[in-house]
This record gives C-alpha cells, structure tokens and sequence, in this order.
C-alpha cells in the first residue's frame, strides 16, 4: 500500500496499455448481460453512424483504472472513480484497441489517508475518457 505521507502532488503512475478485443467485449457482455448489437454487429453498428462496433463504455472505464489498482496493490482501496465518455473505443475485426492510460497525484489528504488520481485514456492518441478521476485510500 501507498503511504500518504511519501506521496507528491505531481507523482506519475506508471503507464500501461491495454488490448481490448472482441473477446474481451464477448466477456463483458456476458457478465454484465449487456447484449446491445452495437457491441457485436459490425452491421447495427454501421447502420447507426458507427465505423464498426464499439467496446462497452463500463468496459473501458473497468480496464482504465486498472492503473490506479496496479499502483495501489489493492482494488478495494479505490473509493471512488468517475468518468465523461469522449469518444467510443471502436474495435474492429480482428484487430485489437490499444488502450493507453496514465495516472497522476492531483492532490493527496494525508490526514484523511486519501488521494485524488486523475488518469488519461486514448486510443491512437485520441482521449476516449475525460475527466477521469479516482479517490484512493492509502496507509497513515
């Protein structure tokens, strides 16, 4: 765990980037029992202004702050995590979305014992998530 004292405004987390693919959206939708074409029929999604279908907002929300639980080493201590949808994260045949993200400290409660970590996602250089920020817990 991250101890609060030790922690900058300012700190980067390391960057990752994350493959979403068709097979990760087939998974999605089978645990969220979201079944809207437009997340599996490259038809639908054409036929609604799409390029092709699109990968499940909560999906890239999900996968996103995976940043922020990697740094911490603990999922559970993510205490809220909000996001704007800018732009969807096509996912065309064959082919896997590269997720890009990164994380910094905007501001850091070392008597609460929590932070505030504001993440950056893009596709291809193209912001898919805006005003994406967590409160983590952190140890005293």
């Amino acid at each position: 765990m991250i101890a609060a004292a030790g922690l900058a405004v300012g700190t980067e987390l390391p960057s990752q980037t994350f493959p979403i693919e068709r097979a990760s959206m087939v998974r999605y939708a089978g645990a969220s029992g979201d079944f809207n074409p437009i997340h599996w029929s490259a038809e639908t999604a054409r036929a609604v202004g799409l390029p092709d279908v699109i990968a499940h907002g909560m999906l890239t929300m999900g996968v996103a702050i995976r940043v922020v639980t990697d740094w911490l080493g603990d999922p559970g201590a993510v205490l809220e995590y909000g996001v704007r949808f800018t732009r969807p994260v096509v996912v065309e045949y064959g082919q896997a979305s590269e997720l890009e993200v990164s994380g910094r400290v905007r501001s850091v409660d070392v008597e609460a014992g929590t932070a505030e970590i504001d993440l950056t996602a893009a596709v291809a250089g193209a912001t898919v998530l805006a005003r994406s920020r967590a409160v983590v817990r952190l140890s005293r």
